[in-house]
């Protein structure tokens, strides 16, 4: 396909995804922008919101904007949705000081704020140190044990939450240090939480301290690639996209990356959450594709040592029919809905990445 066809198509058909009440032309300013651009844009319409205090503000904030259906505290260290914490009933919190603490002695104690952006990143000052985008209620006791590891995927956990929350040390490519890993259900609702702060205070982070994780406001290559993943795997629910609305209620900005879950894809690049620079480029043909088209293998690839895996522009994973020849992949799109999908090819032995973009006409 030509270089501009992915930019015409998202400049032309911007994907609407239902989240609360979006402003009429509130991201305006952001169409048809991308990489940086599109971050800079985007932080001019979301910088400058209302502080709230944060006591009592914060706590009071909780009230609407991380409340369950049956009225209690949606805290995502303790919750399994539809499910229990190693078989027995899940503790559950109630709104008002009797539930809230700043110390535990163990899980079930009390919930506190926790800033999943931790303060020390940022030096604790105003305004991040209240924005309700990065602070949710959570037990204090797991709180604790998270202190201000960055997130992570732990291969051998040295302590475990009761909802399965992990700490130990990081397996994820690029860090090795002591991080701790959410449940999968709420992967994604993080992840679109860092890429709110690295766009909220982008140009904004001197004299943040930052971290293994971050670099002042902007996330480190290796939390880039994960949390591109995390934010694939665990698509937007109602349950963000109603704390969205809830704190734009209060605070008077909104999560883009919740609004627009393919706005992560136009900033950072790519659903696999490797950038254009850091892949092998496949050749296709036919390309734009309207039923069938053939990928190229590279050499010493066969369907052995190969993991496929398609994405739509939004990161949803898409399953096409697709076989393999002796030196090309076929790929069927004629269910497909017309648009771009992304092609990932990843080589098992030597974990080398392979794209290549393709428009279904």
């Amino acid at each position: 396909m030509k270089k501009i066809s992915l930019l015409v198509f998202v400049t032309l058909c911007w994907l609407s995804f239902a989240a609360g009440q979006i402003p009429a032309g509130y991201y305006d300013a952001a169409n048809g922008k991308t990489g940086e651009q599109l971050q800079s844009a985007l932080h001019e319409i979301i910088k400058n919101h209302t502080i709230v205090s944060y006591t009592p503000g914060v706590w009071n904030a909780f009230y609407t904007t991380d409340v369950k259906p049956n009225g209690t505290v949606w805290d995502m260290y303790s919750d399994i949705p539809d499910g229990t914490p190693n078989g027995h009933p899940l503790y559950i919190y109630n709104f008002g000081t009797a539930d809230q603490c700043g110390t535990a002695a163990q899980e079930g104690d009390c919930y506190s704020r926790e800033h999943s952006w931790p303060k020390s990143w940022f030096g604790d000052i105003v305004p991040m140190n209240t924005d309700l985008f990065h602070i949710y209620p959570t037990d204090q006791y797991v709180n604790n044990r998270r202190s201000d590891n960055p997130y992570g995927e732990v291969g051998s956990a040295t302590w475990t939450s009761e909802n399965g929350g992990m700490l130990g040390d990081c397996v994820t490519a690029g860090y090795s240090g002591t991080v701790f890993e959410p449940i999968d259900d709420y992967k994604g609702d993080l992840a679109r939480t860092y890429f709110y702060m690295s766009t909220r205070y982008y140009t904004e982070d001197a004299g943040w301290p930052g971290s293994d994780m971050v670099d002042g406001a902007q996330l480190k290559t290796w939390a880039i690639k994960m949390l591109l993943r995390w934010s694939i795997a665990d698509p937007v629910s109602s349950k963000e996209s109603d704390r969205n609305e809830a704190v734009f209620q209060i605070q008077h900005n909104r999560n883009p990356f919740i609004d627009h879950p393919e706005f992560v894809n136009l900033v950072w690049g790519s659903p696999s959450g490797v950038s254009e620079a850091d892949n092998f480029i496949l050749p296709v043909y036919p390309n734009p594709v309207n039923d069938e088209c053939f990928i190229q293998l590279p050499e010493g690839m066969t369907s052995m040592n190969s993991d496929v895996t398609v994405f739509s522009i939004t990161g949803e994973k898409i399953k096409p029919a697709l076989s393999f020849g002796e030196h090309k992949i076929s790929l069927n799109l004629q269910d497909l809905a017309k648009g771009v999908y992304f092609f990932q090819l990843t080589n098992t032995k030597n974990s080398l990445v392979y794209r290549a973009k393709l428009m279904k006409e």
